[in-house]
């Protein structure tokens, strides 16, 4: 109860989404294997047993259940993306602070990395754009120095998790003071779109959370609704198979934040009066 990363706030999401007749595909859980890519047996058997305290990450009952629904989410909006072009998961629990070895901020088990890395085993070139209000540290120390792959971070700090100051090898991170507004934000933006445009990748990942939403509860930079599709449109640009997989964004306007994400990937100029 009251917690920030609750079933209300995709519920929300999930019906206003529903009445602009978005198709949604039900998900199966993923395997112990898929998520033994890239953690630990220790955190799989933590998470398993419930033998674990983090305050920010409850122990539930049956989080094991949800936590492989949320990674098979992930793979599935990979697979589709592949098939048709573009597809986006809205599930929970998130997933990009969950490291080799643990969990917390939210997550569990990384969703976006275990897709990510099914991908890579496959010989697919993955590019990671992670446009959380916070540092994906755990998506950074499971793919730092690996190859076929690249991370791409734009995250406000000082914040939680308190990483993320500085590029190291293939994981790019550009941190940004609170009262970023959206011109410099997208101008960033186009400067990490670059360096992964030089990477070439075949498969965009992203890790779409809308917590820089100006009026998120829970951090904010300074966009409006309207960012959102015009970051769409610059990922649109690639013109690749693209999955994006939600992280966070807690306040009221989650389902038009992610809407207005989603008609930018699917390059729609118009914009639509928001309220």
């Amino acid at each position: 109860p009251n917690h920030p990363e609750s079933p209300e706030r995709v519920r929300r999401c999930y019906e206003y989404l529903l009445a602009k007749n978005f198709e949604f595909a039900e998900p199966a859980v993923c395997r112990d294997e898929d998520i033994l890519l890239v953690h630990s047996k220790k955190l799989l058997d933590e998470v398993r047993t419930g033998d674990f305290s983090d305050p920010d990450t409850p122990n539930l009952n049956n989080i094991f259940e949800y936590a492989k629904l949320s990674a098979g989410a992930a793979i599935l909006a990979s697979e589709i993306a592949l098939k048709e072009g573009l597809c986006f998961s809205l599930m929970r629990p998130p997933g990009h602070h969950a490291s080799k070895e643990s969990l917390g901020g939210f997550c569990y088990f990384n969703n976006i990395a275990i897709a990510a890395e099914k991908l890579r085993d496959k010989g697919e070139r993955v590019a990671i754009i992670d446009f959380d209000c916070h540092h994906g540290n755990g998506t950074q120390d499971i793919f730092l120095g690996k190859e076929g792959i690249i991370y791409l971070s734009l995250h406000c700090s000082p914040l939680y998790p308190g990483t993320g100051k500085k590029s190291e090898k293939n994981c790019y991170n550009f941190p940004m003071p609170a009262d970023t507004n959206e011109a410099t934000y997208l101008s960033v933006l186009r400067e990490g779109l670059n360096l992964i445009e030089k990477f070439n990748p075949q498969v965009l990942a992203i890790s779409a959370g809308f917590d820089t939403y100006r009026r998120d509860p829970l951090a904010g930079l300074s966009l409006d609704k309207e960012s959102f599709r015009k970051i769409g449109q610059l990922i649109a640009e690639f013109k690749l198979p693209t999955f994006a997989i939600l992280e966070g964004g807690y306040s009221h306007d989650l389902g038009s934040c992610v809407y207005e994400f989603l008609a930018g990937l699917e390059n729609k100029e118009k914009f639509y009066a928001t309220n």
